[in-house]
């Protein structure tokens, strides 16, 4: 038999995230959904509690647990109360924009924004996804110029997570050509920066209690030390931490499939129709049956994958594969599982109402499964070119 995925410090961890989570997460639910934006409070309340910051150097305030498990079990714990809008929101956080800090950034990058980012004071948001620019970086049309010793920036952005509340935008900005070709470059961007605008609260189908936003830069400067990385090397940059992104949208969407089945079960052992437990019918077994080997199995796969990453060796392939399989996955385990609730599964009451809606943008954010069919497609096609 494999050896367990946990050890004794991750179940250790795990006390602490679920009394945070039972305590500052669960009992206000609700209230975000209705206002549709997450409170800062939590973000804080996450910080104190070492929720927040898991990977960020010990230095700059964070946990400095490189170990990617730590991560796996705050996603386990918020899908195991349905908290999946705040999830995506702390992963945009750690997963996205502390991760390029700490790999491309600056010392002095590093210092003014990771402790922020790290006790909750701080959110930030990366914003790439264009009005008509979403899976084609290319075609970008947001652009950075230099003007003396700073980054002029204009341009649109659209369905930015946490939009409408970050205190930091890392925007993907067009800052040259070469051969023809768009050169982009990652850039921070303070909110409170002038020319730097919030739109509209999108209103979406599901995440309610993520506010997601449209925003613009109308000739917005920042130094030139706001620069992430190398200039003209964004794309690079990007599809660098692309694995990680997508890594922990499939580990968010197999904790989902896994919470849900275990709602349905324990609904279905409860609930009665033509005097018998739902769950004694022949079909809610055989389709509890086959959810449940579906999801075991992938999660053996994501276990291997998360391993993987944290010795090194998970690739873009690797993380093409974990989003599309597992987000798909997600989006029939839930279906079937709000099926097996009857009517009330279409009740907010119920926690698979809410799975149901939020679970629909997994298979498009972060690279759509079409997008990530390709990118297995062509690592295939290359390792058998004549």
């Amino acid at each position: 038999m494999p050896q367990p995925f946990y050890d004794a410090d991750h179940s250790a961890f795990r006390e602490v995230v679920r009394e945070f989570v039972n305590r500052e997460v669960a009992p206000n639910l609700d209230e975000w959904e209705e206002d549709r934006s997450t409170g800062r409070d939590v973000w804080k309340s996450a910080g104190a509690h070492g929720v927040l910051g898991i990977r960020i150097a010990e230095e700059f305030g964070g946990g400095g647990m490189q170990d990617y498990r730590f991560r796996c079990v705050v996603q386990e714990e918020f899908a195991r109360v349905g908290a999946a809008a705040l999830a995506s929101a702390f992963s945009i956080n750690e997963d996205i924009v502390a991760s390029y800090l700490t790999t491309f950034g600056t010392p002095e990058q590093k210092k003014q924004w990771l402790p922020g980012m790290a006790d909750g004071s701080v959110v930030a948001s990366i914003a790439m996804s264009e009005p008509a620019a979403g899976s084609d970086l290319r075609g970008m049309k947001t652009t950075a110029v230099r003007d003396g010793d700073e980054w002029v920036l204009n341009g649109a952005k659209t369905f930015i997570t946490s939009g409408f509340s970050s205190d930091l935008v890392l925007a993907a900005a067009r800052t040259g050509e070469r051969e023809g070709r768009p050169q982009l470059s990652l850039i921070l961007v303070p909110t409170s920066t002038r020319g730097f605008a919030r739109g509209r609260k999108l209103r979406k189908l599901g995440l309610h209690a993520q506010d997601t936003a449209e925003i613009a830069f109308d000739d917005v400067r920042v130094p030139m030390g706001n620069l992430v990385g190398e200039e003209g090397r964004g794309f690079h940059h990007l599809t660098a931490q692309l694995p990680l992104e997508r890594l922990s949208i499939a580990w968010r969407a197999l904790c989902a499939a896994e919470a849900a089945l275990d709602w349905t079960i324990r609904y279905t052992s409860e609930r009665k129709a033509f005097g018998e437990r739902v769950i004694d019918f022949q079909n809610t077994r055989f389709r509890l049956a086959e959810m449940t080997t579906e999801v075991d199995i992938t999660r053996t796969f994501l276990e291997q994958s998360i391993l993987a990453y944290n010795d090194g060796s998970f690739d873009a392939t690797l993380g093409a594969k974990a989003k599309w399989w597992t987000t798909e996955l997600q989006n029939r385990v839930i279906n079937a599982c709000l099926q097996l609730h009857g009517g009330y599964g279409y009740m907010d009451e119920y926690p698979i109402s809410r799975a149901y809606a939020d679970a629909r943008v997994q298979t498009i954010v972060g690279g759509t499964t079409e997008i990530m069919k390709e990118i297995i497609g062509r690592d295939l096609a290359g390792r058998h070119r004549a």
